[in-house]
């Protein structure tokens, strides 16, 4: 069995990593990250990793690139001191929208950073409602996507208005828009658009009735804003009731994202903590997707089931994890585990 697990967590969500430990019952191990003058990444581990089980908690959301090569650094330190196995926790994945060409000379940067966190010795990949499932295709080591819309469902249900309609604001979205609506019991409209750019969509179509009825805007991502403002124009132009709430599950919010979502229309927007929040709109409202982490890498290290993570908000273990692994099948490493190496 691989003995004494430790969590390390990066700089980009602390907050979501001490909830996630605090879950667990363990202490979030300590480490140092420092930045070179030239915003070189430095990282030390002020705690032995050798032969044990390391779950890596940061999420690569803006500053993209700095988070990204953080992630990779602090995995390498990790192989390079002789952990058993190392896990990623990486709720928020950048890159994820880059998932294939548009044009003949453009990169599939979501391959490209498939293979330097292979490269970089993880060896699991845990995430949030990745952009793209197909993504998953990419990676040759184990990839579990988890999804926040039975955390989000959780607390939406005792605030949304009777008679509202969940809207997914492109087809991209259909499967989470339905997902959301059997949950809740409500109708779904589709909003068709045409992006012309990597900040810029137009609307095309609207598909559903949403004639003086609230409405639910879901999303995976709020990124610059611009594709749920457009879903916004959309739906009053096609009647919908100036009452419109906005769920996703990552909150980028980058540039000027909430002077276009600054519409009377949108009463609240509603995101988990995958990403750290840089705003403090009062109309922005934070769930924690903690229990979820938790019980994901609770399982992960007893060689247990993720299964019912996809359909109900996970309880709290109150056992902790040491009595909880304690409990479990003891789960034996393979000569190839063992080396920490795949």
């Amino acid at each position: 069995m691989i003995p004494d697990p430790v969590l390390i967590a990066g700089t980009s969500i602390p907050g979501l990593a001490d909830a996630a430990a605090a879950e667990l019952g363990i202490q979030v191990a300590p480490r140092t990250v420092a930045r070179f003058p030239d915003g070189e990444v430095q990282v030390c581990l002020d705690e032995p990793v050798r032969g044990r089980e390391v779950v890596l908690v940061h999420s690569t959301s803006p500053p993209v690139n700095d988070n990204l090569m953080e992630l990779l650094i602090l995995a390498d330190a990790c192989r390079r001191s002789a952990a058993a196995r190392i896990t990623a926790v990486v709720p928020y994945c950048g890159y994820a929208r880059a998932d294939k060409r548009r044009g003949r000379r453009e990169p599939i940067t979501a391959s490209l950073v498939a293979q330097l966190v292979e490269s970089a010795g993880i060896d699991q990949l845990i995430t949030v409602d990745l952009h793209a499932s197909q993504i998953e295709g990419f990676f040759r080591i184990p990839v579990d996507t988890l999804t926040a819309v039975p955390t989000i469902v959780h607390a939406l249900r005792d605030r949304l208005p009777e008679g509202t309609v969940v809207v997914s604001p492109d087809n991209g979205r259909v499967a989470m828009a339905a997902d959301y609506a059997q949950r809740l019991g409500c109708p779904v409209a589709i909003v068709h658009k045409r992006r012309v750019s990597g900040s810029d969509t137009i609307v095309t179509d609207l598909v559903g009735n949403v004639s003086d009825r609230p409405c639910l805007i879901i999303d995976d991502m709020i990124s610059t804003g611009g594709t749920i403002a457009r879903a916004v124009d959309a739906l009053l132009a096609a009647g919908a009731r100036p009452e419109i709430l906005v769920a996703a599950t990552h909150g980028l919010f980058v540039g000027d994202a909430w002077r276009v979502l600054a519409h009377e229309a949108i009463r609240e927007v509603i995101v988990t903590d995958s990403v750290r929040p840089l705003t403090t709109d009062r109309r922005l409202w934070t769930v924690s997707i903690a229990p979820v982490i938790a019980a994901a890498i609770r399982e992960t290290l007893s060689g247990g089931s993720l299964s019912e993570l996809y359909h109900h908000v996970p309880e709290s273990h109150a056992g902790g994890l040491a009595s909880y692994l304690q409990s479990a099948p003891a789960r034996h490493l393979t000569p190839l585990e063992a080396s920490g190496r795949r």
